[in-house]
């Protein structure tokens, strides 16, 4: 039996290895994947002995193959036979330099986190292809663009560590699908961006990461059903998670550089650290989301500060500061539906509620307000206010 996660673990070593021998980043990425499948057929019934020298010699193989057997093998195998064997103590650089090819500028952000998913994550591409819900072969051609597109770009290239978090953050977004937990696999890869450089914002993404973890077994009913904030089971949520959340938070914070990931877990530890919804401290969530948009000055961030001031203040502030903002906003109209819903208007919120389900980005999230809807209209027909 394979241990996936050794081989996983050492695909970015490898690829850099042979990134620093001469190939370059879509020839050696090429090269691995031939290497693993031959571990998996070969490993079970002969085990090597140091997995990383194996699959260091036979990606170098194929990849001498390829070169062979390509037009310029002449240019290319003065190259290959000129670079220096790799010295001792270069994993981490290797895995921090794919980081940062994989998050290139030139890359759109679907197919940044394709590659990253693949060449840092050590998925295949059918395990991505399932987390995204795209046929195979759509998701082989996403990635294999991203690889020419990427492919001029040597190894040693300053790269921007935002980026990089940010597209750490989409693939945390997506949560899971298939057989592929991609929260899980963000936090596997944020923990090891975050041990390979000295920066607060690379903590924050983790701790933000691991608080959002926390509540995952809240979330949904045993029907799949949304399970909202307000309403989860707050024993079920993750209390080592949320230990270690915080406590890599405030090391992130007292480095005195704020950034919109600390910001955000700040806002998630306060959730995390109250009992119950009424205990929750919004005067400084508010204060928080204050701190967020000064850095961001993000839409989204605005629609849930108002979210966050209809607690703190009343409903009546929240639709304030929700008028502030554009109605096309994704949610606006179920932040809406709730102010209105609080400020006891159930007819509004019952409508903004069905146009919210109408536009919701997914299955779960449509039903909870397609319910919220019908149980507000119940009500009113309850009270008379509308026809039977």
């Amino acid at each position: 039996m394979v241990d996936e996660a050794v081989l996983r673990a050492l695909i970015p070593t490898v690829i850099g290895i042979l990134g620093r021998r001469g190939a370059d980043f879509a020839a050696a990425e090429d090269a691995v994947q031939d290497a693993l499948v031959e571990a998996v057929r070969v490993w079970p019934d002969d085990p090597p002995r140091d997995p990383k020298a194996w699959l260091v010699a036979v990606a170098w193989r194929r990849f001498l193959d390829a070169v062979r057997a390509d037009s310029s093998r002449r240019r290319r195998e003065v190259l290959v036979d000129d670079e220096p064997e790799p010295g001792p103590g270069t994993e981490l650089d290797d895995t921090l330099q794919l980081y940062f090819l994989c998050a290139h500028p030139s890359l759109t952000p679907s197919s940044a986190v394709a590659l990253t998913l693949r060449a840092v994550g050590g998925l295949t591409t059918r395990q991505i292809a399932q987390a995204y819900l795209v046929p195979e072969a759509t998701m082989a051609q996403r990635i294999s663009r991203a690889k020419r597109t990427v492919s001029g770009v040597r190894f040693g290239s300053p790269g921007d560590v935002g980026t990089v978090l940010r597209v750490l953050y989409l693939v945390f977004n997506e949560g899971y699908s298939g057989d592929v937990d991609l929260a899980a696999e963000a936090i596997r890869l944020t923990r090891q961006l975050a041990a390979a450089i000295d920066h607060p914002e690379a903590a924050g993404l983790l701790a933000l990461m691991l608080l959002h973890s926390a509540r995952r077994p809240a979330r949904t009913a045993p029907d799949g059903s949304l399970v909202p904030l307000a309403e989860q089971d707050r024993g079920r949520w993750d209390t080592r998670l949320i230990a270690e959340g915080v406590e890599v938070l405030q090391a992130a914070l007292a480095r005195d550089r704020l950034g919109e990931f600390q910001a955000q877990a700040a806002i998630a530890a306060l959730h995390a650290d109250a009992r119950t919804t009424e205990e929750t401290d919004w005067v400084q969530i508010v204060e928080w989301y204050d701190e967020l948009v000064r850095l961001t000055d993000n839409p989204v961030a605005r629609l849930n500060r108002a979210v966050a001031v209809g607690e703190a203040d009343g409903p009546r502030a929240g639709l304030a500061a929700l008028a502030e903002l554009e109605p096309s906003l994704p949610r606006y109209a179920a932040v809406a539906a709730y102010l209105h819903e609080r400020n006891g208007d159930p007819g509004t919120a019952a409508r903004l509620y069905a146009e919210a389900a109408r536009a919701a980005p997914n299955l779960p999230e449509r039903d909870h307000l397609t319910r919220q809807a019908a149980r507000l209209n119940t009500e009113l027909r309850g009270r008379g206010d509308l026809p039977g």
